[in-house]
């Protein structure tokens, strides 16, 4: 598990992933944020997510599946931020679905250390 927590730079993919999702909730609670700037941030969000969860599969199999999970939050919160420009409810639901993400992900991540 190590070696490839070293080779996949996990801990970078993770910092990496809760930056991205920090920048697109931020961008999300601001009203006046408009549909170009929510097309870059969750696209960023999207392809980091995609980036992440082609490392998989782990050596550990409950890691890999708390990872595929957390990865795929983070690619359907940003696929409903991409559309959320001009409608309160679905940036607050892509809000919500950053912050599942984000508790996801520490799962994965403990699991990960619990393995190594």
């Amino acid at each position: 598990m190590r070696t490839w927590v070293t080779q996949s730079a996990f801990h970078t993919a993770v910092s990496t992933m809760r930056s991205d999702a920090r920048h697109a909730a931020t961008q999300l609670r601001n009203a006046a944020t408009g549909p170009n700037v929510l097309h870059t941030v969750c696209g960023v969000l999207s392809v980091d997510a995609l980036s992440a969860n082609s490392s998989l599969p782990t050596p550990d199999d409950q890691a890999t599946t708390l990872l595929g999970h957390a990865y795929d939050a983070f690619g359907a919160a940003a696929q409903l931020c991409y559309r959320a420009a001009g409608d309160a409810v679905t940036r607050r639901r892509a809000i919500a679905d950053l912050e599942r993400a984000v508790a996801t992900l520490a799962e994965a991540r403990a699991r990960v250390a619990a393995a190594s």
